[in-house]
């Protein structure tokens, strides 16, 4: 038995398998992993049923398990507001930029070799994909910064 919250199996397989400058999706209800995904990426199914489970639940989880060093999110069509995102700037690590892409270029960089990872939910909310690009673990020794 594992002391983290996180327990998945094929998740934490692809977190150990993944490093530095490496990228975690976690799609939304909506978006469409079968196609838009990078065909290297590890997928993991979550979506039970509609809501469960979300999106702030599987962001909740990495944030205690892996660095993040950054974010990137899906914009919305004609500057609509969407909620979900001041919620993911106040979960991320203050010292992780988050930046937003068009629909079809936020797919270009999900289907980059560097998603090592695809985690669908039955999140309902749109537009609440989040891309997390990993970060550096610090081994603080002796002499490093």
């Amino acid at each position: 038995m594992l002391k983290t919250r996180l327990l998945h199996p094929d998740i934490l397989r692809a977190l150990a398998g993944a490093g530095h400058g490496s990228r975690v999706l976690i799609a939304d209800g909506n978006f469409p992993c079968s196609t838009e995904t990078s065909v290297t990426a590890t997928k993991v199914y979550l979506n039970l049923r509609p809501g469960l489970v979300s999106v702030i639940d599987v962001l909740e989880t990495l944030v205690e398990t892996i660095p993040i060093e950054s974010a990137l999110i899906m914009e919305p069509p004609d500057g609509l507001v969407v909620p979900i995102h001041q919620t993911f700037r106040t979960l991320l690590p203050e010292t992780a930029p988050l930046a937003a892409r068009k629909r079809h270029d936020f797919y270009a960089e999900v289907k980059s070799p560097a998603t090592a990872l695809v985690i669908a939910t039955g999140e309902q909310r749109r537009f609440a994909n989040l891309l997390l690009t990993i970060g550096v673990v610090r081994a603080n020794l002796p002499g490093e910064p």
